[in-house]
């Protein structure tokens, strides 16, 4: 099995490759979308004058009515052969990488989410299945670029500092609950990435309209309103699964230790987070807090996890040190 541990090994190697790639090919994509957006406003005001009568129209080159010029935010732009290897790289690094996780489940006997390493590489397939599922039913490559190259770092650090041989676990973690607790938490931290992803362009997007300017990587993405909406629609998702982690993690804890809540560092900080997204979800969804003052909610909750998963995992003493989970 020592063999192919080190198959699963070579195959998220080469998925950090694939996202490297794909995370190159967004960005120059992105940045002709940049490019093509004044072009393509100016078209389709040209367009609008000629409709209204107006003869004194500036002389543009106008495609003809129902060609597809990607106009229309919700129609995918044709922008040449970046998006074409960007969405070809990332898919293969998305499969590169399941392929890495089922064969180190293999090596190991078990689910290949037990330890830092293995959680890591769960949750980027979870983001990369998410941002592909969203991309069949809209466009949103622009997000390609950021959600690409946070894989890249994930994988960087769980190659360079969470590595760990594929070894069983503990007798304490030899549970279904392995399958059902694990699994959603790396679900629901992939899903809120992506979320905090979106947040932060929206955050970007509003800083630059503040100040009064306007470049043309800012044009390039939808409005901030859009990206708000997209941002709650996923964390309400990610919600629901935190909720879950919480519920399954009381069950287990238990029947491990007798006692289904006992505020040890990792139970307090997943609290926190589910509050941080409570707090979020309902001054949305009741108090009308849209804009920045939610964007801003959403990427406090990814920071509590990220302090939950770097911090205390690494440098506090708790009950859950030993999984490094």
């Amino acid at each position: 099995m020592a063999e192919l541990g080190q198959v699963s090994l070579y195959l998220v190697t080469a998925a950090m490759t694939a996202y490297l790639i794909a995370t190159i090919a967004f960005a120059v994509d992105f940045s002709r979308l940049a490019a093509d957006r004044p072009k393509r406003a100016r078209t389709v005001r040209a367009r609008e004058l000629v409709s209204a009568g107006v003869t004194d129209a500036p002389s543009v080159d106008v495609a003809p009515t129902g060609a597809t010029d990607a106009v229309d935010d919700g129609a995918p732009a044709v922008r040449g052969r970046a998006v074409g290897i960007a969405m070809s790289t990332f898919t293969l690094g998305a499969f590169l990488l399941v392929a890495g996780a089922a064969t180190r489940g293999i090596a190991a006997g078990r689910v290949p989410w037990a330890n830092m390493y293995e959680f890591t590489v769960a949750s980027i397939v979870v983001s990369s299945a998410l941002f592909l599922g969203i991309n069949r039913r809209r466009d949103v490559r622009f997000l390609g670029t950021f959600v690409s190259l946070v894989a890249v770092l994930g994988l960087f650090l769980a190659l360079a500092v969470l590595y760990t041989e594929p070894n069983a676990v503990q007798p304490a973690l030899q549970s279904y609950w392995l399958v059902i607790h694990v699994a959603i938490a790396t679900s629901s931290m992939g899903v809120f990435g992506v979320a905090a992803v979106v947040s932060g362009l929206q955050l970007a997007k509003e800083r630059t309209l503040a100040r009064g300017t306007s470049g043309r990587i800012m044009q390039s993405l939808p409005t901030a309103a859009d990206l708000e909406r997209l941002a709650f629609r996923i964390n309400a998702v990610g919600f629901v699964l935190w909720t879950f982690v919480l519920i399954s993690g009381a069950i287990w804890a238990e029947h491990a230790w007798g006692r289904y809540w006992g505020w040890d560092a990792k139970e307090t900080w997943s609290f926190i987070i589910w509050v941080v997204y409570a707090a979020y979800l309902h001054a949305r969804s009741t108090r009308g807090w849209e804009g920045r003052r939610a964007a801003w909610f959403s990427v406090a909750g990814f920071a509590s996890i990220l302090i939950n998963y770097y911090v205390v995992n690494l440098f506090v003493n708790s009950l859950h040190s030993y999984s490094g989970v």
